[in-house]
């Protein structure tokens, strides 16, 4: 097998949401395969500390600010992206938010946000995208889906649905234009150690695991959380020539908790 088919090499790499955590991860794994780095974020505050972090490690990334539920101002950026750096070959919609609260107790304009952020909003950047990669004759496409997209959650009612319905969104790229050489896949992240979980893993005051880290712990086959690591290699072999016959799959990197239904008690 040639390994080249995994460079990225003289690709350009569009991430949204990228200034930390998963997109941050994922873009830093983009670079290292040689990819040009572009990511966007809702604030310039954002973009700057995206900005200063990318740089702290070497990688020459350019940052925008765009609110990518803004259709007008997502095909600002992409005619800007496209005029300043190059055709965009691959896009990562990366970008969400989740709030967590009972259905009962979440007001319709809640739960909108959430689905406009989560689902509206990759539809939104793969349009801006696809007219470009149809006549460059290849383009690849990747969502940050979610466990959610198969499992249900109390007090997620909104981010499951529209998880959900970015995995159906992903097949329907895929039926819709794979007959261009387009590439629509989902990356599913199990639970991810980031700064935002982090009171979730503390150790109590008596040594023990938090509930909820014990919870994760017990019902992951790998026993551990997933790190923004483990997300990587997906990811460049999603963004990739090597995944070239691979097309409207969801790709689940959740340490085997999908096909775990738990120990017995």
């Amino acid at each position: 097998m040639d390994m080249k088919a995994f460079s990225l090499e003289g690709k350009i790499a569009w991430i949204t949401g990228a200034s930390y955590g998963i997109g941050f991860a994922i873009a830093e794994a983009f670079h290292a395969a040689g990819a040009t780095i572009v990511f966007n974020d809702i604030n310039q505050e954002l973009v700057d500390r995206g900005l200063n972090s990318y740089a702290e490690k070497g990688i020459p990334a350019r940052g925008y600010v765009c609110d990518v539920t803004d259709e007008d101002a997502v095909k600002a950026l992409v005619k800007t992206i496209e005029r300043e750096i190059g055709v965009i070959d691959i896009l990562v919609n990366n970008a969400g938010i989740i709030r967590r609260i009972p259905m009962t107790e979440m007001s319709a304009a809640e739960f909108r946000k959430v689905i406009d952020v989560d689902l509206n909003a990759p539809f939104i950047c793969a349009k801006a995208v696809i007219p470009a990669m149809i006549e460059k004759g290849h383009g690849k496409i990747i969502n940050i889906c979610s466990m959610m997209s198969e499992l249900g959650r109390e007090t997620v009612s909104a981010y499951a649905a529209a998880k959900g319905g970015l995995k159906m969104l992903t097949r329907n790229i895929c039926s819709e234009y794979g007959g261009h050489n387009i590439q629509c896949n989902g990356i599913g992240p199990g639970y991810i150690a980031t700064p935002q979980t982090a009171p979730l893993r503390e150790r109590q005051p008596d040594g023990s695991r938090h509930p909820f880290d014990q919870f994760i712990v017990a019902k992951t086959p790998a026993a551990r959380w997933g790190t923004t690591d483990d997300l990587q290699g997906p990811a460049v072999f999603l963004a990739s020539d090597a995944s070239n016959f691979v097309n409207g799959h969801i790709l689940y990197v959740d340490g085997g908790i999908l096909a775990y239904i738990g120990k017995q008690p």
